[in-house]
């Protein structure tokens, strides 16, 4: 499959940025799901500003209607 880094890296909300990962979506959610988080771009831009990009957290906003 080819990686599509420069067209995802349009579209990625992620605020860290030294990330190696950006715009290599299967690296950033492999990355990301071995801590029990989520890459930034499951979260909305506030959301995402926290860095807090555990389950826990996407659970809270998707109670709160905010997902």
């Amino acid at each position: 499959m080819e990686c599509h880094k420069e067209r995802n890296s349009k579209r990625c909300n992620c605020t860290y940025d030294p990330c190696s990962r950006k715009g290599i979506c299967c690296d950033c959610l492999q990355y990301h799901l071995k801590s029990r988080q989520l890459p930034a771009c499951c979260f909305p831009v506030d959301a995402e500003a926290t860095f807090d990009r555990s389950f826990e957290h996407f659970a809270r906003l998707v109670g709160a209607h905010k997902v």
